[in-house]
């Protein structure tokens, strides 16, 4: 079990494949402000509505410096799919093996009509472009949380 990351904690690298037939690493984006946000699944209610959100405000975002960077553990041809049907704009990673997820803590037990099983704990990690955690939202409710990112991306930057 990882233990939780705190702010101030040092992001951990990664490189995954993303959609489009890419990859990413974060030390792509050193010295920039990284939002990497955590979520379930591809095409789901909530994690769509998400989606959405980041994208209609991605030009806020890199006006405030910062990139956004989805992660879940969908493959990237689902991805691609995703972000056709729903005209995306932000870039989605696919974490298959759930690597990334369990380094950032949020691979977690979660528990469904009493049904127990592995899945992401939706969350957000605003990380500086010294590469360490500035701010990290844990258990996200979709309304609003795009807002507040938005925020404090601004504020760090």
């Amino acid at each position: 079990m990882t233990q939780a990351l705190q702010t101030g904690d040092k992001a951990p690298d990664f490189t995954l494949p993303s959609d489009g037939s890419g990859e990413v690493s974060l030390k792509d984006y050193s010295g920039q402000t990284v939002v990497l946000y955590f979520y379930p699944k591809d095409d789901t209610p909530g994690c769509t509505k998400e989606a959405i959100a980041f994208s209609e405000h991605l030009d806020q975002f890199r006006k405030a410096g910062a990139v956004i960077l989805g992660v879940s553990p969908d493959t990237a041809a689902k991805h691609d799919k995703f972000k056709a049907k729903h005209e995306l704009s932000v870039t989605l990673l696919a974490d298959e093996d759930t690597a990334v997820c369990e380094a950032y803590g949020v691979w977690k037990e979660k528990n469904m009509y009493g049904r127990k099983f592995m899945g992401v704990e939706r969350s957000t990690f605003l990380i500086g472009p010294d590469g360490k955690i500035i701010e990290s939202w844990r258990k996200v409710r979709v309304p609003g949380h795009v807002e507040a990112v938005l925020e404090a991306a601004k504020a760090a930057g």
